[in-house]
């Protein structure tokens, strides 16, 4: 399946969207400088290309009570891809672990859990142990504060090599 080609307008698009998530057809035509009717047809032509995953609020957590956020990098014994699956298949079930990444190097995933305190990180933690998913190490580093959580600049990361 060939890629889809977008240009600077589908950018524009796009960054409209990530930044102020759904938002009326009138209102983001306005922000990429293009009329309702075509802008509605890119937004659609971008969404069912599955460029546009879902929309989402970010809710400022620290303002609902405490909460607890921890880093966790995992190293399983084995490295065959039903040891990965089963891994995997498993985190995407919890709902408290709210990133995970895999990743090449001295480590085979580097997670973000988000509980109530500490004592709900840590029975987690002994969960994913006795579920027998070969863990053979995990290191945890507890966020003492976050600095900075966004999405990538879009026009930076992809500006230069679009068409007009």
């Amino acid at each position: 399946m060939a890629a889809l080609k977008i240009d600077k307008t589908d950018l524009r698009i796009l960054s409209a969207v990530q930044l102020h998530g759904q938002i009326s057809k009138t209102k983001l035509a306005a922000l990429v400088n293009l009329s309702p009717t075509p802008c509605l047809a890119r937004l659609t032509r971008l969404k069912a290309a599955g460029l546009i995953q879902g929309y989402r609020g970010d809710i400022a957590l620290e303002k609902l009570g405490a909460v607890t956020r921890v880093v966790v990098t995992v190293s399983l014994t084995h490295h065959r891809k039903i040891d990965f699956d089963r891994f995997e298949a498993r985190i995407k079930g919890l709902d408290e672990i709210v990133d995970c990444i895999a990743t090449g190097g001295g480590t085979d995933y580097v997670m973000t859990c988000v509980t109530s305190n500490l004592t709900a990180f840590q029975t987690l933690m002994d969960t994913l142990l006795s579920d027998e998913l070969g863990i053979e190490r995990y290191m945890t580093y507890i966020v003492t504060r976050q600095v900075k959580s966004a999405q990538p600049n879009l026009n930076k990361l992809l500006g230069d090599t679009l068409q007009s």
